[in-house]
């Protein structure tokens, strides 16, 4: 069943269940959250079940997609920038962070910031320019004693346009980009900003069991990678998170997640089985989603045959009920994906929905390329992770109607971890023939040649179209937002003519609340701002 924002759905076959079984979560099932004076309320703790394992705490090293980043990283840490994340009706814009603002010079490529005056760390040290160039050599300098490899490689991805830093005075920084970059300041938001002081008393070894950062919540203890635990930073310069603790939980299995909401283990999950909404609901939970930046998909091996051959890949976009996963499987959690830029950014194509589901035109096309009695192939697809919906049963729906057309699929399932691990060294994990993982394209616009350009280190299915890297290089180089947004829309017309990717659906954010969590936001972005969430007590 379809549902909307901040939605309650009522069944009357499951009230009396679900409000046995959700007492701890409804406060006696009256599926309604408080409201009146306790509307301005603050405190208590929010415990959030993650879909995946939780991330390496020091600064970018991460590991455990955009969900560790949004829940764990962007609590401790800040860049010089960050995402606005406090309306529901547009794609989160990029705002100042610990920098209150910033130019840039004729060149196009010279960018001074003006640092924030008065923000401390968690520890209490002051933030300076002093603080923003040691993260910076941290990051980048090979000589710096606090520079790791993996650092290194990690701050690539966002700062890898980097040439020169250096300090004009203990308020501003200059920064020199290699070349004319529109989403600099889209990439600072994930260059995030760790204590220095912290850093040389712990060392790099040390540091990721103490972190500390700039952000809303500071860390207190974590328990392997399935919990983290953090404190409101009572100092934090955009005013004191309302919250007294965040406490984030690795609860990969969907089951796993909805019966700790159940409990009161929990009292905000990620992604919630779309078959158990209309219980929640009816026992007092609220759902909220919106559309945003992400998209569902196969990557087809284009170095293999049949999938090098563009009227197969056509035939099996073609064959997919994308409607009937997206209303029957997952309830209306996520939306049909006809086209590669998702619904919820700048740059999709209201004229660009190519593939509708039609069989006899798969067929059609597959015996134009040699193959009307159909062909054999293999997909390695992860059995959960950050933002992958419900990876296996989508593929199982998949896979049956492709076998409607004459196209079998043998599933491969491994962990999302080894997906990606495998994915960076530019394999793709079992050595199966088309790859099933989901991603966001413009959350980070520096990330969007890694997956639809040519030479990435990535494995991307071996794609590569120069138009289509033209077009996201003169995106790229420009500062202005109209034009980049007209480049990436072209851009991506012609890659869903292509057809590298089977597009399946376009996620809708899906996460359940108890009725206790207040203030909470749901934006059109994968991170979560949640300095005005509080929780009754």
């Amino acid at each position: 069943m379809p549902y909307s924002r901040r939605t309650r759905v009522r069944s009357r076959a499951v009230v009396l269940t679900a409000a046995l079984c959700l007492t701890a979560l409804a406060g006696c099932g009256s599926g309604t959250a408080p409201t009146g004076p306790a509307a301005s309320g603050r405190g208590g703790t929010l415990v959030v079940g993650a879909t995946g394992t939780l991330p390496n705490p020091d600064t970018i090293l991460g590991g455990a997609g955009y969900e560790g980043t949004s829940l764990v990283s962007f609590q401790i840490y800040e860049g010089l920038t960050r995402y606005d994340l406090s309306a529901t009706d547009k794609p989160a814009p990029v705002t100042t962070a610990l920098a209150s603002s910033w130019s840039t010079a004729p060149d196009g490529r010279t960018w001074t910031f003006t640092l924030r005056k008065g923000v401390t760390f968690q520890d209490g040290t002051p933030f300076d320019a002093d603080a923003v160039i040691f993260n910076l050599d941290r990051y980048f300098k090979k000589g710096s004693p606090y520079y790791t490899d993996a650092l290194g490689a990690a701050a690539q991805e966002y700062g890898g346009d980097i040439t020169q830093y250096r300090k004009l005075d203990a308020d501003h920084v200059v920064l020199v980009t290699k070349a004319v970059n529109g989403h600099f300041t889209d990439d600072l938001t994930h260059l995030l900003i760790a204590g220095p002081t912290a850093v040389r008393k712990y060392g790099n070894s040390g540091f990721a069991q103490h972190p500390v950062g700039t952000g809303p919540f500071a860390f207190a203890s974590e328990q392997g990678d399935q919990e983290i635990d953090l404190t409101a930073n009572k100092s934090y310069w955009r005013g004191a998170p309302k919250l007294d603790r965040l406490v984030v939980k690795s609860l990969p299995d969907p089951a796993a997640r909805t019966a700790a909401l159940r409990s009161g283990d929990v009292n905000l999950i990620d992604y919630p089985n779309p078959d158990d909404i209309d219980s929640l609901t009816s026992a007092g939970a609220v759902v909220d989603s919106n559309s945003y930046d992400h998209v569902w998909y196969w990557i087809l091996d284009q170095s293999k045959a049949p999938w090098n051959d563009l009227r197969v890949r056509r035939a099996a976009n073609y064959a997919i009920n994308r409607q009937a996963i997206a209303d029957n499987l997952l309830h209306g959690t996520a939306g049909p994906a006809y086209q590669a830029a998702p619904k919820g950014t700048l740059a999709y194509d209201p004229a660009g929905n190519l593939y509708s589901y039609d069989p006899a035109k798969a067929r059609q096309l597959l015996a134009q390329a040699g193959l009307a009695h159909g062909f054999s192939t293999t997909v390695t697809v992860p059995t959960a992770g950050s933002g992958n919906l419900l990876p296996v049963p989508i593929s199982e729906a998949i896979q049956r109607d492709l076998a409607a057309v004459g196209i079998t699929v043998k599933i491969r399932t491994t962990d999302w971890s080894g997906l990606l691990g495998a994915e960076a060294k530019g394999k793709v994990a079992l050595g199966s023939d088309a790859l099933a993982q989901s991603t966001t394209l413009f959350q980070s616009e520096t990330l969007l040649p890694l997956f639809l350009g040519s030479g990435s280190p990535f494995w991307t299915g071996h794609y590569s179209d120069p138009a289509v890297d033209r077009l996201f290089a003169a995106a790229s180089s420009s500062l202005d937002q109209g034009t980049r947004q007209r480049d990436y829309t072209r851009a991506l017309d012609r890659v869903t003519e292509d057809a590298p990717w089977l597009f399946v659906v376009n996620d809708r954010n899906p996460r359940a609340l108890s009725p206790k969590v207040h203030g909470f936001v749901q934006p059109q972005s994968w991170f979560l701002d949640l300095t005005s969430v509080w929780v009754q007590k």
